[in-house]
């Protein structure tokens, strides 16, 4: 009885470790558009601030450098991320980036997604797969 409970956990932590690598998040994908929009307010868009790579193990790196009303900005802060077919969460202490982001698009070369800050300011990224 023991013995094929072990199997079946065998089995199941596999499935899982396989399903984590077959994941189409994983990989290095270039920021394209990074939008923030204020309800009332005038937004900004901002290209080509840098790369974010997603490692199957559920953690990544971010290489980003962009300016936002003048004011530098540089994240290179590591992250870990866990993703549905519906949205990414991003956990990265300090970083603009951190938190959950749906997908409004979720293609295999394509990422966009959108985030909210709770209150009126909504957030896009559009990524590309390098």
């Amino acid at each position: 009885m023991m013995k094929n409970i072990s199997k079946v956990m065998v089995a199941i932590c596999w499935l899982m470790l396989a399903s984590s690598c077959s994941h189409r998040l994983a990989g290095t994908w270039s920021i394209q558009k990074y939008e923030v929009n204020t309800a009332g307010q005038s937004g900004f868009t901002l290209s080509n601030i840098g790369t974010i790579t997603f490692r199957n193990n559920g953690k990544g790196i971010k290489n980003l450098n962009y300016n936002i009303l003048g004011v530098a900005k540089e994240d290179k802060i590591p992250f870990r991320w866990t993703a549905t077919d519906t949205y990414v969460t991003i956990d990265s202490k300090g970083s603009d980036l951190a938190k959950t982001w749906l997908f409004i698009e979720n293609k295999k070369k394509l990422q966009v997604w959108k985030a909210t800050d709770g209150a009126n300011q909504v957030q896009v990224l559009e990524l590309r797969k390098q």
